[in-house]
């Protein structure tokens, strides 16, 4: 069985909102083991739904609906499907107790217009919505094609898959062997450089190995079909342990892990606290590593430096650096990372000053620019250059520039040598 995801709004297609349904359903039919290799957004139009419609069947056996299902003259998905196949609609009155029941229940009485998400196509079972007034069908219109579909609301369309879909979905045989990922998760090495050196990996069939990359992070999932998660980590690890192996230091964490978790995972083991002075950034360091639960633990806390005169008053750096190197150097970094240190105590002290844009950039110091400096537990001081680029968008500036400081502290506290 190959399924297919069909999701039904025009809104999508305008960019109102996202799409997050197909990412979710994506996700589940993965788990489930069934393969999916099309995901398709159509507007309200009826001809162009049952133009996909006619697509879809030729090529996947399970079509995946959402959205379209609601009381209103644009929600059209139920009665197109009907008309496609040649099957009338029929209203089931145990539908119509259910839209009444939930109305009343808000203090409402029901609309006219719902008796319209009642309307079935004949021969199909509902698919029951515990918290909206729109269910979905089950149907089997054809021999060896099923339909389901579901509301657009997100958090309806969850609950409908799993208390439902799921069960008639394993009830069929599907489930039995699912697909088991484990990502392995890098920072400081681009994805085409890390692809080149774990190229044989890529033509393995059980498990598969596929690289990806996102915010400067790089990640290879690695990826097999099992009868059990035990019978998956049989096939999974080998090959993991040889891909954190070729990528060395570059490797910082699997799965949830995130540079803040690791970091601060490695300050608890270690018994040891971190603060931070941020320029650049604005504080966006700070907040990354309070994300995490707990970070009190190891995080005392930042003096956010923008204006020069706090980097000097507050953390200390010199006047004379300042107007000789100027607060983009890796002299005020330095400086910077010993102040904090110094001021809060803390066992390291890690500062980011530089040029996020996207005005600002000089030839000498353009923008992307950006010094890290890293006070350590010994009292030395280090600090680390990086051109992050002037093409780069100020967000995205300032999210590298936390994230390298992140990766020179989990690299220092590893015993690691430290790229800049």
């Amino acid at each position: 069985m190959t399924a297919e995801i069909i999701c039904v709004g025009t809104e999508i297609l305008l960019g109102e909102i996202l799409n997050s349904n197909s990412q979710y359903l994506a996700r589940e039919l993965a788990e489930l083991g069934i393969p999916h290799y099309y995901q398709t957004v159509v507007g309200d139009n009826p001809t162009r739904l049952k133009e996909i419609v006619a697509i879809a069947c030729d090529r996947a056996e399970l079509l995946i609906f959402t959205g379209g299902l609601g009381p209103t003259p644009d929600d059209l998905t139920t009665e197109t499907i009907a008309e496609f196949f040649g099957v009338p609609l029929v209203e089931d009155p145990n539908v119509i107790e259910d839209i009444a029941h939930k109305f009343a229940q808000r203090g409402r009485e029901m609309s006219a217009n719902n008796r319209k998400q009642a309307l079935i196509p004949q021969g199909a079972t509902v698919l029951p919505n515990p918290t909206g007034t729109a269910p979905g069908i089950i149907w089997q219109p054809r021999p060896n094609l099923t339909i389901l579909t579901f509301p657009g609301v997100p958090s309806e369309m969850y609950r409908m898959w799993q208390e439902t879909a799921v069960p008639y979905l394993k009830s069929l045989g599907w489930g039995k062997t699912m697909i088991y990922s484990h990502t392995l998760r890098f920072w400081g090495i681009g994805e085409s450089a890390l692809a080149e050196k774990v190229a044989p990996f890529f033509h393995l069939t059980n498990p598969t190995v596929a690289p990806y990359a996102s915010g400067g992070e790089v990640r290879l999932r690695v990826s097999t079909r099992a009868a059990s998660q035990a019978e998956a980590q049989e096939l999974i690890q080998p090959v993991a342990a040889q891909l954190i192996e070729i990528a060395g230091a570059d490797y910082f964490g699997a799965n949830t892990d995130t540079l803040a978790s690791v970091v601060g995972q490695l300050l608890k083991d270690a018994n040891q606290t971190v603060s931070v002075a941020e320029s650049c950034t604005g504080g966006g360091l700070g907040s990354i590593l309070t994300n995490i639960p707990g970070s009190s633990e190891y995080f005392l806390g930042g003096v956010i430096s923008y204006h020069n005169s706090v980097k000097t008053a507050v953390l200390g750096v010199t006047e004379s650096k300042l107007a000789e190197f100027g607060a983009v150097s890796e002299t005020v970094a330095q400086q910077m990372a010993t102040g904090v240190r110094s001021l809060l105590g803390s066992n390291w002290g890690i500062s980011i000053t530089g040029i996020a844009g996207p005005d600002g950039g000089t030839e000498a110091k353009p923008v992307g620019l950006v010094y890290i400096g890293l006070a350590k537990p010994d009292g030395n001081v280090e600090s680390f250059k990086y051109q992050l680029g002037k093409e780069r968008s100020r967000d995205l500036i300032r999210h590298l520039s936390a994230c390298y400081a992140l990766d020179i502290l989990r690299r220092s506290l590893e015993g690691l040598g430290i790229r800049g």
